[in-house]
């Protein structure tokens, strides 16, 4: 027999918050969290905007100094949003807590690691020789460390799967997460994803690749379904759920946040960097993830889509939308968020997660920000600059990666029946 799987807790590091409700609330107020890129010198980078985070301190993440020191900022930002999460849903797996550490997992990802310690160490090697490469650069380094040390905070000894999916990372990671409590295999895990990778390595190769926007105003330059649009804006960040069974939830009277009850996971099987543009497999995945969680059309569904703002992407996914709703697509409520926050990479499906999660729960549809001149390929309902109130009963989140990584949620308003 299957298992219902719920929300119970959340957490968030962006540029337009390092919390829940800040995040909300900057989302709903249009609030950009691009600028110019103070953490290192862009001189000589061809992009000079990203989607920073602000004012982090680890310290308020019960974080210790040497830690968050030795650490890669992808890791600080993970521990910080899994700390957050763990807390609301307040779950403990420590001798006389709420859950068996064996039956507490963790599937928290990144699409591409410590790439700033990567950087860092191999610059070692290239000027000052072997010697010097540090004895962390390993440990720091690999895209799973994050949930290493999240499950290590957590006592979480269950299942601990990190997905590597370049920008569909976390979307995935938590819905094989869902796949795993669903099938009874975990009592709660932390699912997401993080990452840090604004460096100037990473914005020269994906400037290069001509992926990043090279507008030079950096509040108008995130632009999802607008015609005006040059490109993604990087941005960096972690965002996790804490995904658990309902009966464990309300057994131990656990606030529940929304019920998550369908996923999709496809490939374009088409090219390294472009979506496939008919839409076929991307609108498999969302169709796959809506016929899971019983969508019909009587429901008043949210999707938060991918949205990046390249050109190939927001047409591509338009079609995506019409195939896999017929005419429903036209009905949908939609609205990109990465105008807001840029696109967070491996962090990017959870971050949106999370925003889903939140339409539900209080019925506003998110604005997608800077959508003044629409695409007109792109004929849907993309909620332009100002949010919608909405009494939907079903949200989606789809994300669509470089390798052709597809994957779609879908989470239902929570009832009790």
């Amino acid at each position: 027999m299957t298992k219902r799987v719920v929300i119970t807790g959340m957490g968030v590091i962006c540029p337009i918050g390092n919390d829940v409700q800040t995040y909300w609330n900057n989302l709903l107020e249009g609030v950009c969290g691009i600028d110019f890129i103070q953490s290192i010198p862009t001189d000589d980078l061809p992009v000079k905007i990203a989607g920073e985070v602000k004012n982090f301190n680890p310290a308020d993440y019960e974080i210790e100094p040497a830690f968050a020191r030795k650490q890669d900022k992808f890791t600080v930002y993970a521990v910080a949003a899994a700390w957050q999460a763990v807390k609301q849903a307040g779950l403990s797996s420590a001798e006389g807590g709420n859950i068996d550490s064996f039956r507490f997992g963790v599937y928290v990802g990144s699409g591409i690691g410590g790439f700033s310690t990567m950087m860092r160490e191999s610059e070692k090697i290239l000027t000052e020789g072997s010697r010097w490469v540090s004895p962390l650069f390993i440990p720091t380094m690999i895209s799973n460390i994050a949930a290493g040390n999240i499950a290590i905070r957590n006592n979480a000894c269950g299942p601990c799967l990190p997905v590597v999916t370049a920008c569909a990372t976390s979307t995935h990671a938590i819905g094989e997460a869902f796949r795993a409590i669903k099938y009874g295999y975990a009592d709660a895990i932390i699912a997401g994803g993080s990452e840090a990778a604004i460096i100037p390595l990473a914005i020269a190769g994906f400037a290069n690749a001509k992926a990043l926007s090279r507008a030079e105003d950096p509040k108008y330059a995130s632009l999802p379904f607008n015609r005006n649009r040059g490109g993604f804006v990087m941005a960096e960040g972690a965002a996790m759920l804490i995904l658990e069974e309902y009966e464990h939830a309300k057994a131990r009277g656990a606030e529940i946040l929304g019920e998550i009850s369908g996923y999709g996971n496809t490939c374009d099987a088409h090219h390294v960097t472009a979506p496939r543009p008919d839409g076929l497999t991307q609108s498999a995945a969302i169709r796959a993830a809506l016929d899971e969680a019983g969508y019909t059309s009587d429901d008043v569904l949210y999707i938060n889509a991918h949205g990046t703002g390249t050109a190939l992407n927001d047409v591509s996914e338009t079609m995506a939308f019409k195939q896999a709703l017929g005419e429903d697509a036209y009905k949908a409520h939609i609205s990109s968020t990465k105008g807001a926050t840029g696109h967070m990479l491996g962090a990017a499906g959870a971050v949106e997660a999370v925003a889903s999660v939140l339409a539900l729960k209080n019925g506003i549809i998110p604005p997608t920000i800077n959508l003044d001149e629409i695409e007109p390929e792109c004929d849907l309902d993309y909620t332009p600059n100002t949010p919608v109130k909405a009494d939907i009963t079903m949200a989606a989140s789809d994300s669509l990666g470089f390798g052709g990584h597809n994957g779609c949620l879908v989470f239902r308003k929570y009832t009790n029946e």
